[in-house]
């Protein structure tokens, strides 16, 4: 089984849903980074299941335990390893799952892959298991801030057929703020479409079903250069990253699939120079950004955008149509605590993942430039002594 992404800042998740414990390992985090638990707790909390009547009533406090790599607040450049106990498991509530495979679930495959599966709270299938992947986000977060000043900030665009409406203007971009999202229950900036996605939310769980959606990313300050032009190209590791995540189904950047709709001439992002007054005075940027922040693979200096689409929960109230692992076909009527709507607890999930991308492609980016940036460092060097000459 994969538990590993990264290459350069590398993660390792474990646990199981109601094992002891679920966890994370960081490799490849720089010395010298301030850090301590209350710089991780922040997104746990904000992904921590029983946060409102909308997710799941599971009662976990999530607090986060630091196990090696920290020394005196400061990171040491060694493993860190991180702990995250699991308090209210009730895998009772799972017991007539445990001959039978849930529709739109991984049971099945788990087990016809391997044999065996730990049928409580889906174990390792759970989305249990990102809290792992949040808190190292937070230390992605964290590092990315201090080299780059990169800011991610996601939000629910979408429940059902629920559509809030937003500006992704590049120029606009700078009104989404962790601050002004997460003052909403559903986490969507939108007053009137948050109001219509809670009422959504709330009529499926009256009636023991689910609904789906799309959550926003916008990734702002993201440097020029992170990204290869071949297999590693940004938006691909985007993608494999979002994709990791339970439930998703779908991801799109920039202009996604309504770029089928458009001529070049459309969608092409004009390059420009932006002059005086503006934030990017001086700075080259395209006139928009269709390309969501990525050409060719690489960053272009533009806010990052994409979009990820989440199926409806899998475990719901209503019988349906399976089998058993003797294959008998059986009514099935799931029981347990489910999330009606993964969506609000899902943004800090993605914005954790792509701080682990931004994070890894912006320290390879950084070990792959030495010399281009000495050659930078010279050549103004070279223009300095050569102006100071000719004024004399």
């Amino acid at each position: 089984m994969s538990n590993t992404i990264g290459k350069m800042f590398k993660i390792t998740n474990w646990g199981e849903s109601h094992g002891k414990a679920i966890g994370v390992v960081i490799d490849g985090c720089p010395s010298l980074l301030n850090l301590n638990e209350k710089d991780i707790q922040l997104d746990l909390d904000r992904r921590r299941p029983g946060q409102s009547s909308l997710t799941t009533q599971r009662n976990e406090s999530d607090e986060v335990e630091i196990l090696s790599g920290v020394f005196e607040g400061k990171t040491t450049g060694a493993p860190i390893s991180l702990i995250i106990k699991n308090s209210d498991a009730e895998s009772k509530d799972y017991d007539n799952l445990k001959d039978v495979f849930r529709p739109g679930h991984s049971d099945m495959t788990l087990h016809q892959k391997f044999g065996i599966r730990d049928h409580r709270g889906g174990g390792r299938s759970s989305a249990r298991i990102t809290a792992g992947n949040v808190a190292a986000g937070a230390i992605a977060k964290r590092l990315l801030r201090e080299l780059a000043n990169v800011e991610i900030v996601g939000f629910v665009k979408q429940i059902k057929d629920v559509i809030a409406e937003v500006n992704l203007d590049s120029v606009q971009v700078n009104q989404f703020t962790q601050e002004n999202i997460d003052g909403s229950l559903v986490r969507c900036p939108d007053k009137k479409a948050a109001a219509e996605m809670k009422i959504t939310i709330e009529k499926a769980k009256a009636e023991n079903d689910s609904v789906g959606g799309i959550i926003t990313c916008i990734i702002k300050n993201v440097p020029v250069g992170l990204g290869e032009p071949i297999f590693d190209k940004l938006e691909a590791d985007l993608a494999k990253a979002m994709m990791s995540i339970n439930a998703t189904k779908g991801f799109e950047m920039g202009s996604g699939f309504n770029s089928v709709l458009m001529k070049g001439s459309e969608h092409n992002d004009e390059i420009i120079i932006v002059n005086e007054k503006n934030v990017l005075d001086g700075k080259i940027q395209t006139k928009t950004n269709n390309a969501g922040g990525v050409l060719g693979g690489i960053s272009n200096g533009m806010p990052l955008i994409f979009n990820v689409a989440f199926k409806p929960t899998s475990t719901i109230g209503k019988e349906q149509k399976t089998i058993d692992m003797n294959q008998n076909v059986v009514e099935l009527e799931a029981k347990g605590r489910h999330d009606p709507c993964v969506l609000p607890r899902a943004v800090p999930i993605v914005e954790a993942m792509a701080a682990l991308v931004l994070c890894d492609h912006l320290l390879r980016h950084r070990a792959q430039s030495i010399f281009l940036n000495k050659g930078n460092k010279e050549n103004k060097g070279n223009k300095e002594n050569n102006g100071g000459n000719h004024e004399n």
